[in-house]
């Protein structure tokens, strides 16, 4: 096989067709890049280190790029090396992901890490811009240990789960010195920033109430937060502590969960999650949280 004839004849075709409909068309860059990577280590002998590879990227990209421009030289065709030997299997690209988004995800050697970056970009429609800002914050840095592991890229055989949506810690714009204000009125207005910051997430959430009243015998009670979302087609129960976590935390936002599954939940719905927000975690806490459908993460107001 002529390998570099196989890779003009893919850049031949991309350009013929450029200017498509803009999804087709970053598939079709997808498609193309990808090919384009793995016939060149296919012409280096399949290793991932060829003896002479740096010779040969610099000799295609010469002849490329002076045919088709500088996107087609040496370190361009590098790229689409390590993009190929990154993403080996094709199937598992994502289209919502442009180039240049991939672009920003392979250097990052973590699997993990780069998952996780993919994910935010798929949950929440980031642009390349928006994705450097996560990546140079280092968001993956502020996840648990155990949110680190096993991290999959989310497709349609890989369900969303409330902690792909929610960060650890939620991070929100303060306008207000929480200094200066008393424990029920900061309650308050956490609560409204949150109301905010899940609203914007662009994951799914409406809002059906805040301090959402339930009544249980005689006494009433007040959800601080109740949202439904139709991505994972469940109620999500929100209570927010301006404290470190405690243990009575738990069982009280697990009696809100339960009244939402007996008394608002239809037969169509998921089980209702529920959600702590708390400005401090507590892991010996957590470790004897038995449910799996209780998700706690912090607060930090910038």
């Amino acid at each position: 096989m002529n390998y570099y004839k196989e890779v003009e004849n893919l850049i031949k075709k991309a350009e013929i067709n450029k200017g498509v409909r803009a999804l087709q068309d970053n598939s079709e860059t997808l498609y193309t890049y990808w090919h384009i990577g793995k016939l060149i280590v296919e012409a280096q002998g399949g290793e991932k280190r060829a003896r002479y590879g740096d010779g040969l990227i610099k000799d295609w990209g010469r002849k490329l790029s002076e045919k088709y421009g500088k996107k087609y030289d040496a370190s361009y065709l590098s790229k689409m090396r390590l993009f190929y030997l990154t993403f080996p299997i094709l199937e598992s690209l994502i289209p919502k992901l442009s180039w240049t988004h991939y672009m920003q995800v392979l250097a990052i050697k973590n699997s993990n890490e780069r998952n996780y970056y993919i994910n935010q970009v798929i949950l929440n429609n980031l642009s390349v811009r928006d994705l450097r800002r996560e990546i140079k914050n280092k968001s993956f840095d502020r996840l648990s240990y155990k949110d680190k592991n096993s991290i999959e890229i989310i497709n349609d055989n890989n369900k969303l789960t409330i902690e792909d949506m929610i960060k650890e810690p939620i991070i929100l714009k303060s306008d207000r010195d929480a200094n200066e204000l008393n424990e029920a009125v900061i309650h308050k207005y956490i609560i409204s920033l949150l109301e905010n910051k899940f609203l914007e997430l662009g994951t799914g959430f409406a809002l059906i109430g805040h301090e959402y009243k339930i009544v249980v015998g005689t006494t009433t009670y007040h959800i601080d937060l109740l949202f439904y979302n139709y991505k994972l087609n469940a109620f999500i129960v929100v209570e927010v502590k301006t404290r470190a976590l405690k243990p009575q935390d738990i069982g009280q936002l697990e009696f809100y969960v339960s009244y939402v599954d007996n008394n608002i939940k239809e037969d169509n719905h998921n089980k209702t999650i529920g959600v702590l927000i708390v400005k401090k975690n507590n892991k010996y806490v957590i470790e004897y949280t038995t449910s799996s459908d209780i998700y706690v993460t912090t607060y930090m107001l910038t």
